[in-house]
Formats: C-alpha cells, structure tokens, sequence
C-alpha cells in the first residue's frame, strides 16, 4: 500500500482531543493536523516524536494535513492510521501470507452478522460458499519488547470476540488477524494488564475454535507492506 502523496516530517509537540495534534515543522512553525486514530495510542505519541503526514488538496477541510506514520525516537516506524488495517489484511490474505486462509476466492467488506448488531470486517468464500469471518484488529503496542493488543480496555473488541465464537457454533469458520503496523513487535499477546476480560473472551474463543493470526508490516514514507506471519500468543 503506497502513499497517495509524498509524506513530510515534523516533530511532534502534543495529541489532544483524539483528532488533533500539533506539530513543529523545521522552520520552526507550529501547526494543527488531523488524527484518524481514535484510540489511546499508547507509545504512538510521545512528544518529541518524528510525525509524518499527508496534504490532502480539497479545499473544504479545515485541516488539510493528515497524520500517517510515527517514528519514535528509538527509531522504529508506526503507521497510526487504522483505516489502513482491513486494506493491509486483504492484501496478506491475497498474497497467501497466512496459508491457512488460502482457497477463498472472495472477500467482502463491512458485512452485518451477529446477535449483537456488528459488522464483519472481511467475509471470505469460496466456490462452494465456505464462509470464514475475519475480524482485522490494527496492533501498535509495544511493551518491553512485547506486542500488545489492544492498548487500553475495548467493549467494543470484546463484542467481536463473542461475535466470532458464535460464528464458529453455527459451523463457520472464524479468525482475528492482528495487522501489526509497528516494526519494532515480532510477536502479539492479548494484554491481559489493560484488558483482562478482552485477554480471558481470546483464550475461551481458541478454546471454541476461532483462530488467531499477526501479520508484520515494513513500514516507510513511501507506504506500508505486508510481510510475513507472527505468533500469537494466546495464554496469559
């Protein structure tokens, strides 16, 4: 996945209220970016940080710079933005990075399903109608030299956990992929020290039959790749 448009750097001075940041560029002006990311973004935006960003040409945003990658000052790269994931996913999946998944001629995107009023991420099928629900979760955590997901508690991920589980009783196949955009993880655990109920719902839900996959990405200004499969580690 490449870049629309070539990025630049700044440094960065504060993220606050979840959609903005401001930032310092190397003239020494100050200005304010938008964030896609929603979330905590726990180790993704300390001050002092390199941001890179993108300029969007449209003339009606009141902020035309996006925030895309942070490199933090032990050099590692981290893309922020979690609109990428899904797209990041399909194409490991496309490139059979994760054999597993091979034999699926379809993917779908955003579907409704569950008892709880969700959407799949990516529905996969085949010639046959075999269906496979994938739940695409963007990881960025590193912790002394752990991958974590997530970085703060999520109702919201453990609603698709139990999704996935029932999936899995009504004989489908069932898998979370944890798209992995910082280059500094090589491995993800569910954090157990943020969210215990998300990191007990994961071991119930291999238990059940759900599978677990990671996928690393290289990450640069230019865009980010998929690369190859990671463990998972699903005990606590």
């Amino acid at each position: 996945m490449e870049f629309s448009s070539p990025l630049q750097s700044a440094t960065l001075l504060k993220r606050y209220k979840r959609f903005l940041a401001d930032i310092e560029l190397a003239n020494g002006e100050v200005i304010t970016i938008h964030c896609a990311n929603t979330g905590a973004m726990t180790g993704c935006a300390e001050p002092g940080d390199t941001v890179w960003y993108s300029t969007s040409d449209n003339p009606k945003r009141k902020y035309p710079n996006s925030w895309e990658l942070t490199q933090t000052q032990a050099g590692h790269f981290i893309g922020i933005n979690t609109a990428s994931a899904n797209t990041l996913a399909a194409e490991a999946i496309e490139q059979d990075l994760l054999p597993p998944l091979a034999g699926f001629n379809n993917i779908q995107r955003e579907v409704k399903y569950g008892e709880e009023n969700s959407r799949i991420d990516l529905l996969l099928s085949d010639e046959r109608n075999n269906l496979c629900y994938v739940e695409v979760k963007s990881c960025t955590l590193l912790q002394q030299g752990q991958g974590y997901f997530p970085d703060t508690k999520t109702v919201r991920g453990q609603k698709h956990i139990r999704e996935l589980m029932q999936m899995v009783e009504q004989g489908h196949r069932a898998a979370l992929i944890f798209l992995v955009q910082h280059t500094g993880i090589t491995s993800v655990k569910p954090a157990a020290h943020l969210d215990p109920k998300y990191a007990e719902l994961c071991q119930q839900a291999v238990a059940k039959g759900v599978e677990f996959y990671a996928v690393s990405t290289e990450i640069s200004p230019r865009g980010i790749n998929v690369m190859k499969s990671l463990p998972v580690i699903t005990t606590v």
